[in-house]
């Protein structure tokens, strides 16, 4: 598919946004995590602060004391993330194991006030989440400030982080790859009716309907109300223009009729040199209107995409025409057709476009010719014809184009050639003359457009 694939473009932009709404989904998430994370962590070292507050006592010579220390292992352990410190009068502090010989930052609060956490640095570099608060003790003869500390090591809290991105992000990808299949797979059904729509058409332009149908979605259905109307307008154009043509032809041939009388009376008049030439102007003017029409018609019928004729049908009605000409029944005819290989045009053309190439070849050939059809490709077929004759020179291709005779030793030669030439170009084929590397004479190949094939 190429970029500008209305499917490709919605699938990235869906696929974008997918990625975008999971990402800061994602960020969001770990966001609120870490803060329930740590307001977790503070209210478990304020359950710390009370017991460590209960315990704290003052000796009668104002030595400070713990009636017990907590019973978290990590206090014991040195550095084991897990901290607490208390301050007391005359500067004595009490510190747990875990800090060894580090003592922690504190600030000076007034007593009573509520419980403050706060970032701190700790032993060995590390960031701690502590929680701190100073009271009185009320069973000293003096009211006594002391100052209590309890910290956790970050490093605690982003191992529980990581855990927990350990989970999230697997689940996120996961989530994400269902949700672009899943939108990729809409995206494909909601495309499914312009898939139709193409079908269709192939199907018009095929020869298998006039016209698209009109059970689609509302979104669609002014397209192809528009495709409808330029298809009848284009139909009825192209049958007003082959009507025409054919009123054409009509009206010409009574002047042409008449000119041959004219030189049929000037001749038994004795004048026959100037019969000649108007016989030779109206056969040179039948021809020109004949070729104009063949062209026209065959143009008229690409255009309209009247269905489809079967090559093999049609060269063994031309064959059998062609053996009862004179002549005809001496020469070796060598006809092989593709099975169903069929030509998207008209089978009068068709018809025509074998007529002229066999009746040349039959007029030169001295004992074979021999004609080969097959697919070429997936759309188009060829079709390659060759005798034994004289052949053609290159350098008459040309005249043939222009449509004069190269030889004007026998009737009509040459001039069939550039009527096939012209049909073969109407329908957007290819024609070429060469000579034929087996049989020495003339070769001619042509290429034309197929019955498309349904997928």
């Amino acid at each position: 598919m190429s970029r500008r694939s209305l499917l490709v473009r919605l699938g990235c932009a869906a696929a974008l946004m997918i990625l975008l709404a999971l990402a800061a989904g994602g960020v969001g998430l770990t966001l609120i995590f870490d803060r329930q994370m740590e307001r977790r962590a503070v209210a478990e070292l304020a359950l710390y602060l009370k017991a460590l507050a209960a315990e704290v006592r003052l000796d009668a010579d104002g030595t400070m004391g713990l009636e017990a220390t907590p019973s978290d292992p990590r206090f014991e352990q040195p550095y084991g993330g897990l901290y607490w410190q208390i301050d007391g009068p005359r500067r004595q502090q009490l510190r747990s194991r875990s800090l060894w010989d580090e003592a922690l930052p504190t600030i000076d609060t007034p007593p009573g006030r509520p419980l403050r956490a706060r970032w701190i640095d700790g032993p060995e570099h590390a960031r701690l989440l502590s929680v701190e608060r100073t009271i009185v003790l009320d069973d000293t003869a003096t009211d006594t400030k002391v100052h209590l500390l309890v910290a956790l090591d970050r490093a605690d809290l982003q191992a529980e982080r990581r855990s927990f991105l350990s989970l999230l992000v697997p689940s996120l990808i996961g989530l994400g790859l269902l949700l672009i299949i899943a939108m990729a797979g809409f995206i494909h059904l909601a495309l499914r009716p312009f898939r139709d729509l193409q079908a269709h058409l192939q199907a018009v332009r095929s020869g298998h309907g006039r016209e698209l149908p009109r059970g689609v979605p509302d979104e669609v259905q002014p397209v192809v109300d528009e495709l409808n109307r330029l298809l009848a307008f284009h139909d009825a154009s192209l049958e007003r223009a082959r009507t025409q043509a054919g009123d054409l032809a009509h009206g010409l041939k009574t002047p042409l009729a008449v000119m041959g009388a004219a030189a049929r009376r000037a001749r038994d008049g004795g004048q026959g040199a100037l019969a000649d030439e108007i016989d030779e102007q109206v056969g040179a003017m039948r021809r020109q209107v004949d070729r104009t029409l063949a062209r026209a018609r065959a143009g008229m019928a690409a255009a309209l995409g009247y269905g489809s004729t079967p090559v093999g049908d049609a060269v063994n009605k031309t064959l059998r025409a062609l053996q009862t000409l004179p002549g005809a029944q001496s020469l070796d005819w060598d006809a092989e057709v593709a099975q169903g290989l069929r030509f998207a045009g008209d089978e009068g053309d068709l018809m025509e476009i074998l007529g002229n190439l066999l009746d040349n070849a039959r007029k030169w050939a001295h004992s074979q010719i021999r004609l080969v059809a097959r697919e070429a490709g997936e759309r188009d077929w060829t079709l390659v014809i060759e005798d034994d004759g004289p052949g053609l020179p290159e350098d008459e291709a040309l005249r043939i184009e222009r449509g004069r005779r190269w030889d004007e030793s026998r009737p009509g030669t040459g001039f069939g050639l550039a009527i096939a030439r012209d049909l073969v170009e109407a329908y957007r084929g290819v024609i070429g003359f060469s000579r034929s590397s087996d049989l020495g004479g003339l070769r001619v190949s042509i290429t034309l457009p197929g019955q498309q094939r349904k997928e």
